[in-house]
Formats: structure tokens, C-alpha cells, sequence
């Protein structure tokens, strides 16, 4: 599906918004793992830099033979190179955002602003008038903020740099700018080739430093490759695929919203895969965002600009 066909997804049967919904919590869902494979990756010996490069670059491999081979995802130069950009560059520029945020300020406050991004979404939707932002939308927002904040705890405890704080709320604007941006240039495209762009360009930019920085290697053991495999599948790949599918029917507001379940999926699989505790604020966090999720299908037939 591309994102010309999704401008028609008023004109759809609500089962479509419904099946766009799934995409959206399964992509989050995907997102929402990268942290624990990372983690199991970076324990098995594997450096930041290499894991990142390696998934990206293995993910990029995949789209392109899932769009039909090299061919198929021929586009013009100018057009290639803005994908290649936003692609390396936004995914670049949000990791260093985030992770350089850390320095400053613990992680909850830096999980807490971060996932501010789907209200910045919403802002700039009705700042630019490409989507109506309504009572519901507006409600969903606050629910699914008030369950992030009960899943991270208090995100201000601690030492609040100002340095931090601008750091983490620059991320959150970056993903909230990134988020439309690859809609409109998946238009007429489709999402495996617009994601085998952004795979690359991203996949370039952690291969580049990785090589500056002398962490690059292909020595790494069985379960080192076996984390950064899937995160190449199911974190980049399908994960990618699943999210542009979605935001061509909902809209940047609603998917970004919907996009929420993932801090509540990396808590659960925290709990299977690194026996972290499983705490009741989190789930009662999970179950304010599930009702976030659920409001927002209460209105299947809202427009999009």
C-alpha cells in the first residue's frame, strides 16, 4: 500500500483503519524490542556501533529484495539522496540526541520528554493544517502521557540539566518531524522502498563511525549475530514496513499516538527476557495507553488533511 492510496482512507470500511491499527501497535510492538536486543547483543560482546551498523545495513538488504530487487527501488537522484538524508540523518541525529541526553539527566526524564513526541506531532499537524486534531485526539494524547509517566516513575527526580532536557525534547521533535515527513515521501513509492532508503542511509552513517572510531568488526559471537539479526528483521525491517503501512491510513497524530504501546511492550519483555520486576504502575501505565488505543478507534471516520 502507498501513502497516495492511504489519502483515501476516509473513503475506506472502518475495517481498514482497524487493520492499520494492528500494523501500528505490531510496528511499536517492534520498535519497542530494539532495546532489550541490543542489550542482549551488547552483552554477548557486540560494541554500539557495530550492532547498529550491521542491522541497519543487514535490514536494508532485506527491503530491497522485499521491494523486488535493485531495480525495483531505482528513484530519481534528487529524490534517493532525500530519502538516503532522512533516513541516516534522522535516525543519526536521534540517536545521538538521546543517548547524549543520558549524560545529563537519568533515563526516566529522558523516556518521559521523549515520548512527548506524539503532542509535538499533533502540534504541527494543526500548525501546518494537514490534520484535525479533536476532542478525542486530545484525550488520547493525555492518556497515553499519563501512562508513560507511570511506567517511568517520576521523570524528574534527580538533577534536571538544562542541557539534558533540551537534548531529550530535540529528539522528541526530530521523531515528531521525521514521522510526516516520511509519509509524504513514501507517496506514490511504498513503504518497503522508502524503508530500504532510510535502512541504507542510517546503515551508512553507523558504518562510517563505527570505521572512524575502530569499533567496526565482523568478529562477533553466535549470540551477538543472532540479536543483531533479529533486530535487522523484525526491529528494522518489518518494523519499518508495518509503520509506514499504518501512517498512510491514520495520519501521523494517530500513529504516533498508537506508537505508544512500545515503552509498555519493552517493560513486558524486560520482565521475560532480562527478569526485570514487573511493576503495577507499569501496568496500570499499559492500560491507560491500550485505552488511548481504543478512544482512537471510537472515531474511525476522521479526516485527514
Amino acid at each position: 500500500m502507498t501513502a497516495g492510496e492511504g489519502l483515501a482512507a476516509t473513503h475506506r470500511p472502518a475495517t481498514s483503519v482497524a487493520r492499520a491499527t494492528a500494523f501500528a501497535v505490531a510496528s511499536a510492538c517492534c520498535f519497542g524490542s530494539v532495546i532489550i536486543l541490543t542489550a542482549l547483543a551488547k552483552r554477548a560482546g557486540g560494541t554500539l556501533l557495530t550492532v547498529l551498523a550491521w542491522r541497519y545495513l543487514l535490514a536494508a538488504v532485506l527491503l530491497v529484495a522485499a521491494s523486488g530487487g535493485v531495480r525495483a527501488v531505482r528513484l530519481p537522484r534528487r529524490r534517493a539522496l532525500t530519502l538516503l538524508a532522512a533516513g541516516g540523518g534522522g535516525q543519526a541525529l536521534l540517536a545521538y540526541l538521546s543517548l547524549t541526553a543520558l549524560d545529563f539527566i537519568p533515563a526516566a526524564t529522558v523516556s518521559f520528554l521523549f515520548y512527548t513526541y506524539p503532542s509535538w506531532v499533533a502540534a504541527f499537524a494543526v500548525l501546518r493544517g494537514s490534520e484535525r486534531v479533536d476532542r478525542a485526539r486530545v484525550a488520547a494524547l493525555a492518556l497515553s502521557l499519563l501512562g508513560i509517566l507511570l511506567m517511568v516513575g517520576s521523570p524528574w527526580a534527580g538533577a534536571l540539566h538544562p542541557v539534558g532536557i533540551a537534548l531529550a525534547l530535540s529528539a522528541a521533535v526530530v521523531y515528531a518531524l521525521l514521522i510526516p515527513t516520511l509519509g509524504r515521501l513514501q507517496v506514490g513509492v511504498g513503504p518497503a522502498v522508502v524503508s530500504a532508503y532510510v535502512a541504507a542511509g542510517a546503515g551508512v552513517v553507523f558504518l562510517a563511525g563505527g570505521l572512524a572510531t575502530g569499533e567496526l568488526t565482523l568478529a562477533l559471537t553466535p549470540e551477538a549475530w543472532g540479536a543483531t539479526v533479529a533486530l535487522a528483521v523484525f526491529c528494522t525491517a518489518l518494523a519499518f514496513i508495518l509503520f509506514l503501512r499504518a501512517l498512510a491510513v491514520l495520519g501521523p497524530v494517530r500513529t504516533a499516538i498508537i506508537s505508544t504501546v512500545e515503552p509498555f511492550w519493552t517493560s513486558l519483555l524486560a520482565v521475560a527476557v532480562l527478569g526485570q520486576p514487573l511493576r503495577a504502575a507499569t501496568v496500570l501505565g499499559g492500560v491507560l495507553i491500550a485505552s488511548a488505543v481504543a478512544l482512537l478507534q471510537l472515531r474511525p471516520g476522521t479526516t485527514r488533511g
